[in-house]
């Protein structure tokens, strides 16, 4: 039974705007709530809802289709009911400075323990210069000096009424205390008056003088022991007095964080350090003091940075979990790092250079990353992937982790990790990891695939305009008519290439809003149209057409030769699809068949040059089964069969054009001619069944663009598989070409059906006896192969005689 052109009324897969009940957009209530996402949503919510470890998420799907709004808006909807962030900062470890305390605050409090550490530093500086000018103090410690100096005197007086008596005077000299004999008159002996002695007065003075030395060595150790006992008491002075002013004050601070034992035992350490290092709180002038021409004094000026807090994350008072965006995953980034800053040609650095990451920010919360941009960057994905399983976060420089730097730096303690990341990405990606790396699904035990379309019903319809408002909302455009919402609705369907089917492919429908509003700004109106939705359409594909026009060009000019009349034996126009960026046409091209004496081989020329891809390769292997399976049981295929795309000069993938290199085959085997006026496009499976393909819209199309730029003669059109009917939303021109006859579409099921749409002969059936209906296609290609065989077999036997 011949095939029937498909008619207008059903091709005309169009939205019907009567059926909408509002109209403008403005009419309708926007939502929020996802839009066939009920899988996606559902993931989000088992992957939020377990608190174990090792249930972060996946969200996977293509790019545009609203994952990270999406995602973000869900989170947002159940952290206002999951809990409290915590506030984290550092502080100095008093006893090991190279390793800071990590420590946690009820949120909104870590701005106010820094504010009262800094409060407290001001207070100590007061009070202590207070109490150390203070009458009290100055009255104890000049008591414990005068008893010093007191005994220290006695002493000496002692040893110096021991020496007189003994008529040896001791004498106070710039170099030290010396012994000198004195004469009868009680004065100082002169060198002279020494030499003038005898001998046994100068041996006598002489063990005198030794023995008043030796005296005066006890006497210097007593009184340095002494002094260090005054010493001792005066640091304990200073202690007891330091320590009875900071008390009071510290008293305060720790019955304020009587809760945190962490920070109880931090002010225990800052106490013991204040009363150590009292004297850095008595005020000096070092204005004054300083040296103006020795540029390294303000060094050692005292430091006051020890008691301060480096507040990493502070969250407002009552704020809801922490939902963090990281835009740039570096590894620090992610954990922080640690700074350095030059001191006398130094690297030098201390707690509070300590700069927080992403995982702090989100701490708590959630995480959301881009998987592709994680992966790029060296080291970020170990670097979670650690961070994930210890639970902690652990501040360490990449150059560190390496042992690349050999400069001070510090190994902070390790802040406790509590929150769910959330990896965005393509589906790729998902498949990858889990295939590359063992510790990913470990990891990231949920994934929330996210649809790209959804069933085209009268519900969905309704929903979509719901949704063309929200956007229309957000982005602030002007609100659309439903003869408009109904255009957007159809090229929806059109994008998802299915009439069944409408894209939720956000960014794209966002797009055609935003440049639809710009051509009804442009023509003064304020609500947009369909003729704004069709303008749209048309300037986005007017802006990526250029190598389109220029392949037509070719074609009209016959520099790429394409026949769109006549008939040609082992010649066709196949459909093909061409995708550049974001733009998909279609374009014919000519395949050619040639046949030969040979071995039963489908030479394909693409495969031999290697343009050929896989799949398209085993369209062509496809071809051989079918040719043995109809024609190889009884006889020999003693022929061998080459195909090609003519003037086609780069890869060739895909098997929508098996159908048509199989009709040019048999075309060239039985030497019954094609007509050249309607071209093909389909997949065939070695039964001869006709399969679906992709692109069928931007095939005919572009086929019919090239006979419209021939000269539309009415006899022109395409076969398409039927199972591509329900793919079919064809453009306003043909739709109209269909209408007035001068275009025509087939669906066929098999290829008997489209040998008979091309040759006007169909294949054929085998009778009874196995043999096919004379005037078949069938009967033709058996006949040829068996004079092929004749051929073949006469011309071995004349090898074989010339041989002998």
């Amino acid at each position: 039974m011949p095939v029937k052109r498909l008619t207008y009324e059903s091709l005309y897969n169009r939205c019907d705007p009567e059926s909408f009940n509002f109209k403008t957009t403005e009419d309708l209530v926007t939502i929020k709530d996802f839009i066939g996402q009920e899988r996606a949503k559902r993931s989000l919510e088992t992957g939020t809802g377990i608190k174990h470890r090792g249930y972060n998420i996946f969200v996977m799907g293509r790019a545009g289709t609203g994952r990270h709004v999406l995602t973000k808006e869900y989170l947002e909807s159940i952290t206002k009911k999951d809990g409290k962030p915590y506030d984290w900062c550092y502080v100095n470890n008093f006893k090991n400075s190279h390793k800071p305390y990590a420590i946690k605050l009820e949120p909104g409090r870590a701005y106010n323990f820094k504010k009262h550490m800094d409060d407290l530093v001001n207070a100590c500086k007061r009070t202590l210069n207070e109490a150390f000018e203070s009458n009290e103090y100055m009255n104890q410690r000049r008591a414990i000096t005068e008893q010093f100096n007191k005994k220290n005197e006695e002493l000496y007086r002692q040893l110096e009424s021991q020496a007189r008596s003994k008529n040896i005077a001791m004498v106070q000299t710039p170099q030290g205390i010396v012994f000198v004999p004195m004469n009868k008159n009680g004065k100082n002996m002169s060198q002279e008056e020494f030499q003038q002695l005898d001998d046994a007065t100068k041996e006598d003075f002489s063990k005198k003088i030794v023995y008043l030395q030796e005296e005066l060595q006890a006497l210097m150790r007593k009184t340095g022991q002494m002094r260090k006992e005054m010493d001792e008491q005066i640091n304990a002075l200073n202690k007891d007095t330091a320590k009875n002013v900071i008390d009071p004050l510290l008293k305060q601070l720790k019955s304020y964080y009587s809760n945190n034992s962490k920070i109880q035992k931090y002010l225990d350490e800052v106490e013991e350090d204040i009363v150590e290092n009292f004297h850095d709180f008595i005020y000096k002038d070092y204005n004054q003091q300083e040296d103006k021409q020795n540029p390294f004094s303000a060094y050692f000026k005292p430091s006051f940075k020890r008691y301060s807090v480096n507040v990493l994350v502070c969250h407002e008072n009552g704020a809801e979990l922490p939902i963090i965006y990281e835009q740039n995953p570096t590894y620090q980034n992610l954990v922080g790092r640690i700074e350095h800053t030059s001191q006398m040609g130094t690297l030098m650095t201390d707690f509070t250079l300590i700069k927080p990451g992403c995982l702090h920010s989100a701490n708590g919360g959630y995480l959301i990353v881009d998987v592709r941009k994680l992966l790029m960057q060296p080291y970020a994905w170990e670097g979670l992937k650690r961070v994930i399983r210890s639970e902690s976060i652990k501040t360490e420089s990449i150059q560190e982790l390496l042992s690349l730097t050999s400069t001070v730096t510090l190994e902070p303690e390790e802040i406790p990790l509590k929150l769910k990341v959330v990896l965005i990405g393509e589906r790729i990606f998902y498949y990858l990891l889990s295939q590359y790396d063992p510790d990913f699904l470990e990891l990231f035990k949920v994934v929330a695939d996210f649809e790209e379309e959804i069933i085209r019903t009268d519900e969905n319809m309704e929903l979509y305009s719901k949704l063309i408002a929200s956007i229309v909302s957000n982005c602030e455009l002007k609100p659309l008519n439903r003869y408009a919402v109904a255009k957007v609705i159809d090229a929806s369907s059109r994008k998802s290439g299915d009439t069944k089917k409408l894209s939720i492919h956000m960014q794209s429908i966002s797009d055609l809003l935003k440049e639809a509003d710009h051509f009804a700004d442009i023509e003064g109106r304020n609500v947009i149209e369909a003729q704004d939705i069709k303008k749209a359409l048309e300037e986005q594909e007017f802006r990526g057409g250029r190598i389109k026009e220029r392949l037509h060009e070719s074609i009209k000019r016959e520099i790429k030769l394409i026949s769109t009349e006549g008939e040609k034996t082992g010649q066709l126009n196949a459909l093909t699809v061409m995708q550049l960026g974001q733009l998909a046409f279609g374009s014919p091209a000519k395949i050619t068949a040639t046949v030969r004496i040979g071995e039963g081989k489908v030479i394909d020329i693409e495969r031999e040059v290697k343009f050929g891809g896989p799949v398209h390769s085993k369209g062509v292997l496809i071809l051989s089964g079918f040719l043995g399976d109809n024609f190889g049981k009884k006889i020999k295929l003693g022929l061998t069969a080459s195909i090609v795309f003519e003037q086609s000069y780069g890869g060739v993938d895909g098997d929508s054009a098996s159908l048509a290199e199989l009709c040019a085959i048999l075309s060239a085997i039985s030497e019954k001619p094609i007509k050249q006026n309607i071209a093909l496009t389909g997949s065939v499976n070695q039964k001869g069944e006709v399969q679906a393909i992709g692109g069928v819209n931007e095939k005919i199309e572009g086929f019919f663009k090239v006979c419209k730029k021939k000269g539309l003669t009415g006899k022109q059109g395409v076969i398409i598989p039927k199972s591509n009917i329900d793919h079919l939303l064809l453009n306003d021109e043909v739709l109209e070409a269909v209408k007035e006859g001068n275009f025509s579409i087939y669906a066929v099921e098999n290829v008997s059906e489209a040998l008979e749409l091309l040759t006007g002969y169909p294949l054929g059936e085998r009778n009874t006896k196995g043999n096919f209906k004379r005037g078949s296609l069938g009967y033709y290609i058996e006949k040829k192969i068996r004079e092929y065989n004749e051929a073949g077999k006469t011309k071995r036997t004349k090898q074989e005689q010339s041989k002998k």
